[in-house]
């Protein structure tokens, strides 16, 4: 996307990314706390310094909630019009879409969306996910202990659950909190202008980014009232202890007046997050995005995810083609409002957001089978079979791979070569 986006879906093009886009394959690495994982972080931490990074912030949501949005596509069409005529397989497909029964969402969980950002959740979610979707509190611990250098400068390593409210009126609303947190996280510590801070978030988390990104625009913004305009009408029909216009007020202040983080630029990461929301790059500092990706095409275009749909099914617990999460929970999906406020600031949202909406514009981007967004440095990953393919908790059909340990280093790697080597 140019500069100035505004709000714009992403374009879903199979073009070739070029030098944007590389193929690494997944390599575990050294046993956590091991001296050789010990050298390879401080590496990754020393690189970090260099570049000026004084904090890390993780995000990720609910992994075990409707990833793939499947609600939305049945209340716009799904199989009872009909639409699966000529499509052999798709019924099977959309079985495996639905929470009720891909074997990903229990009704006995203790913890389901809206999520709080508080350590209680923490622990909640941790115990019930591990690192299946999820950075555990250990894990930010561990990455922090890990790229503390022999200068010994720290790198705060945090982490930042979303609600999980996969619509755009709960993505919006996300980020609406995700602004408050970095502010007042940053105005407790010592940041100047030069300084950055990398967001790295997994799957729908990213989307939150993205928004993100098109509200701290410097650039004119032509759909930033209007978005803050309908989420206060909306506030104002569905009253909530703690949220008010004024609040909104005082942050619509802040991002017009250009005063987000007094300056500090934000590096984004995006883990598994499917192509939907465009990135407006004028606003924040650099862009990566990494999807697990196996190269199943016969075509030579090895860019792309596999395109057709009926054998999709299938393929999908045994991660054939590699995140089916990052691939099929595009445009058109969602889960439902739950009033008629909010159903209403939803449609209000989607005529500026997504104009891909129905059943037949969802099959349509999939199978344009984009896996690199238009901005950004994108890394495709030939991370393998990931966690027991009979359990869907453990692998989440290709999109549980990225938060756990034994990745840690390689992320970590990543990160520093694709942003930060140009700063050595």
């Amino acid at each position: 996307m140019p500069q100035s986006n505004n709000f714009q879906h992403a374009q879903y093009s199979r073009a070739n990314p070029g030098e944007r886009v590389s193929y690494p394959t997944f390599e575990p690495g050294v046993p956590i706390d091991s001296q050789a994982w010990k050298q390879a972080m401080a590496q990754v931490g020393a690189q970090l310094s260099r570049s000026n990074v004084k904090g890390i912030v993780f995000l990720n949501g609910h992994p075990y909630s409707d990833l793939f949005g499947s609600a939305r596509l049945d209340e716009v069409g799904g199989l009872k019009r009909g639409y699966s005529r000529g499509i052999s397989g798709l019924e099977s497909l959309l079985a495996l879409l639905r929470l009720a029964t891909n074997g990903i969402g229990k009704t006995e969980d203790l913890i389901h969306p809206p999520l709080s950002n508080d350590a209680s959740t923490h622990d909640a979610l941790d115990a019930l996910a591990q690192e299946f979707g999820n950075f555990t509190s250990d894990y930010v611990r561990k990455f922090e202990k890990g790229i503390l250098g022999e200068d010994k400068e720290v790198i705060p390593c945090i982490r930042y659950l979303w609600s999980s409210v996969h619509h755009h009126v709960g993505r919006l609303e996300a980020t609406i909190a995700l602004i408050e947190f970095l502010q007042e996280w940053v105005s407790g510590r010592s940041f100047s202008k030069d300084n950055r801070v990398v967001l790295v978030a997994h799957g729908h988390a990213g989307q939150v980014l993205a928004l993100l990104s098109n509200l701290i625009t410097t650039g004119e913004s032509e759909a930033r009232p209007r978005i803050f305009e309908i989420l206060a009408k909306y506030w104002a029909a569905s009253p909530v202890e703690g949220r008010s216009v004024e609040r909104l007020e005082t942050l619509y202040k802040v991002l017009s007046e250009q005063s987000f983080l007094d300056g500090v630029l934000i590096d984004m990461v995006t883990l598994g997050t499917p192509v939907r929301y465009g990135w407006d790059t004028d606003g924040f500092g650099r862009l990566l995005h990494v999807v697990n990706h196996r190269i199943i095409r016969a075509d030579g275009k090895r860019w792309l995810s596999k395109m057709e749909l009926p054998q999709t099914a299938w393929e999908m617990p045994y991660q054939t083609g590699g995140d089916y999460v990052q691939q099929l929970a595009v445009a058109g999906t969602d889960v439902l409002p739950d009033s008629p406020e909010m159903e209403q600031a939803n449609v209000d949202l989607r005529e500026i957001f997504e104009p891909y909406d129905g059943f037949e514009r969802w099959l349509e981007c999939t199978r344009r089978a984009t896996r690199c967004p238009n901005d950004g440095e994108c890394v495709l990953v030939e991370y393998g079979i990931q966690g027991n393919e009979e359990d869907p908790r453990q692998h989440l059909y290709g999109h549980g791979c990225y938060t756990q340990s034994r990745g840690m280093v390689f992320l970590a790697e990543q990160i520093a070569k694709t942003l930060y080597s140009q700063d050595s």
